[in-house]
């Protein structure tokens, strides 16, 4: 069995247009890496669960997972992570919109950094969504910011590098994912951010509108301050 390094885990829900494109596009870009890439299919109700599964075939490291239920993006990444084989994760989004090219500059600055960080994970430039998204996104992220203090200006980007391990020790809870950064800081390690391309999306739409957003993201943000209350670290940990 080959041991792989790398972990790319990826998210879809009715990405028939863009996942298997997304997964040859990944297949490029890391194919002098030891790595295997995960695709989670969250009950898809389109073809994207059957496209994925005929990619197999042209695509060696690329691993086909399904939830018989619709569970959310978070489960989907957590679900990926457990399955995952290599040490390291990489994450991004399943629509296309993040540029899988993008996923070594990050990885690269994960392993020179010292201190080594929790996480690194992108900031999207120039993002290539309508107004109104954008405008939503803008104002959930101050105010989470606001409150949260995690100094993270762009917590929908879904590209992240980060170990395995650091990640499954973090709480899980729905939506988890817009909310790595805090939970990393919570565990007293420091999050990297790098300014990242974002693309336009070619097929399909997005699945979450800013008033769907706003009725969890209180609820979230109260749940998160409230672990954050309840951190204590130890300082460095020494067997005698």
């Amino acid at each position: 069995m080959e041991v792989v390094s790398l972990s790319i885990v990826v998210p879809v829900f009715n990405e028939e247009g863009n996942a298997v494109r997304l997964a040859h596009e990944i297949a490029k870009v890391f194919k002098n890496t030891p790595y295997e890439m995960i695709f989670v299919d969250d009950a898809s109700t389109d073809a994207t669960l059957d496209t994925l599964v005929v990619a197999k075939a042209d695509l060696p490291a690329l691993r086909v997972l399904h939830h018989q239920k619709n569970a959310g993006q978070s489960r989907a990444i957590r679900t990926g992570a457990l399955a995952a084989k290599g040490e390291m994760l990489g994450i991004l989004d399943g629509d296309g919109q993040n540029d899988p090219a993008d996923l070594p500059k990050l990885l690269a600055h994960f392993q020179a950094a010292s201190p080594k960080p929790g996480m690194v994970t992108g900031e999207r430039l120039k993002r290539q969504d309508r107004w109104t998204k954008r405008l939503g996104s803008r104002l959930g992220n101050a105010i989470r910011g606001l409150i949260l203090k995690d100094g993270i200006r762009d917590t929908g980007c879904g590209l992240k590098v980060m170990a395995r391990q650091t990640y499954l020790e973090l709480p899980f809870f729905d939506h988890q994912h817009r909310y790595m950064a805090a939970l990393i800081i919570r565990e007293g390690l420091m999050v990297a951010t790098l300014p990242v391309s974002h693309r336009p999306r070619q097929s399909g739409q997005s699945k979450y509108t800013n008033l769907g957003r706003l009725a969890v993201s209180i609820r979230d943000i109260l749940g998160v301050m409230w672990l954050q209350s309840r951190a204590r670290q130890p300082g460095d940990v020494e067997e005698l």
